[in-house]
């Protein structure tokens, strides 16, 4: 974390105090401070996993919100002590649920929202907002209050201050602030949403929290996939702005893809691809079929058909028929894959094939693995009259804050065209 200058300590007040002490903090109080003309930044912060692991003893507090390597490691090991699959990634909201079934009643100190992670100040929010639900549905409301300026760390000056404000209690006790939530954020300034957690949680609250125009940032891998494309489409639709951090950590992916058919050599095999086959970790597909949806539209492809396909093991796999510009059928196929050690968010992509035929030449085939898992499957079936490129794409290591700061530093006020041609296309392939 950047150095922080707390011009005003944390301070707890009643609800109905936050927003005149607010205007009165910046008019009167720090008149010799400048306060930052620039974004609202709202977190909602249920830190479910957090909490449970600290209420079972299985994690020390405090609960600060953040996914640290210990909390994913102690997750990883109460794994077993569930029904759930051991493939089951440690952010998959069902791991949650099923330690929250298990005794406990450890205490710990409760800071989430407290701290501005550096890559976030960075930029300066005017003010950081953030709901932060507590296990106990019938804990009252607690308000806090601070200002803070982060300090340059070259030295130098021109550093804007903001606050941050914490709206902490059971959902029902959040529920009834909304009004007061609705006060504090300045209208004439942008106004991120991030949601970071599950997307099956109750729509009233996103809702209330994201209109349009508020730019809405979330996490495709977190929650049913249906709900989730769904959800995307809908607000994509709308007119919204709308960001998916499960769609950025496909960054590494779609580069790595066009790295591949860079050369001049393989740039015409493109047009004649004929399979193409994703491995994805578990039963969640959305990450997978985002990034068939993505290749689909870049290459123009229309989508003819889309079938659900057992398996062995939980998930199901899926199976679709897209017709190139040509007219030529493509195969796809989407492969839950059992990870004995999974990656931190649920449908991490394990490898993908790329299988064509160009005219006149031999068949061409791109296999890209992860560099945590091999892609033994996906080498199965005979390569040897083909042209085979395989490679290793690197993991994104940012951690969500890096790329929530990412967002910010772009600054758009409308959802990536790319993600905005992907959705649809991913949501159709979602067998209904």
């Amino acid at each position: 974390m950047a150095p922080q200058l707390t011009l005003q300590a944390p301070l707890d007040l009643p609800p109905e105090e936050v927003h005149p002490y607010l205007q009165r903090l910046w008019t009167h109080d720090l008149e010799g401070s400048i306060g930052a003309a620039t974004f609202t930044l709202v977190v909602w912060e249920p830190s479910w996993l957090e909490q449970q692991m600290v209420r079972i003893g299985r994690v020390d507090g405090p609960i600060t919100g953040l996914l640290r390597q210990e909390l994913l490691e102690a997750a990883r090991l109460a794994l077993p002590d569930t029904d759930l699959p051991l493939s089951t990634a440690p952010m998959d909201p069902r791991l949650a649920w099923a330690i929250g079934q298990k005794d406990g009643d450890h205490k710990s100190q409760d800071l989430r929202g407290q701290f501005v992670e550096s890559a976030i100040s960075a930029h300066m929010p005017r003010r950081l907002i953030t709901l932060a639900p507590t296990l106990d549905p019938g804990h009252p409301l607690e308000t806090l209050v601070a200002a803070y300026c982060p300090l340059p760390e070259d030295g130098g000056a021109g550093a804007a201050c903001g606050d941050v404000v914490v709206l902490r209690g059971g959902m029902g006790a959040l529920q009834q602030s909304l009004d007061l939530f609705q006060t504090l954020v300045d209208e004439s300034l942008p106004c991120w949403v991030w949601w970071n957690s599950s997307l099956d949680e109750p729509s009233e609250m996103l809702e209330a929290l994201a209109p349009v125009p508020r730019r809405l940032v979330i996490d495709s891998s977190l929650g049913e996939p249906r709900r989730c494309l769904d959800l995307m489409l809908a607000r994509i639709s709308a007119g919204q702005a709308v960001n998916d951090l499960n769609w950025l950590r496909l960054r590494t992916w779609r580069e790595s893809l066009a790295m591949v058919f860079d050369p001049p050599s393989r740039r015409d095999a493109l047009g004649h691809v004929v399979q193409l086959d994703i491995d994805v970790e578990g039963d969640h597909p959305v990450k997978g079929l985002l990034l068939a949806a993505w290749i689909a539209d870049r290459l123009g492809w229309h989508l003819v058909s889309s079938y659900a396909m057992e398996v062995d093991g939980p998930g199901q796999g899926i199976t679709a028929e897209f017709e190139r510009t040509d007219g030529v059928g493509v195969q796809f196929t989407l492969m839950p894959v059992p990870m004995g050690v999974p990656k931190t968010h649920p449908g991490a992509i394990v490898g993908m094939r790329l299988i064509c035929e160009p005219q006149q030449r031999p068949p061409l085939c791109v296999i890209l693995c992860s560099e945590s898992g091999g892609c033994m499957r996906l080498e199965s079936g005979g390569m040897a009259s083909i042209d085979l490129a395989e490679g290793v794409v690197p993991l994104p290591e940012e951690s969500e804050e890096m790329e929530m700061a990412r967002l910010l530093s772009g600054g758009h006020d409308s959802t990536a065209p790319l993600l905005a041609a992907a959705v649809p296309m991913a949501a159709s392939l979602l067998p209904a």
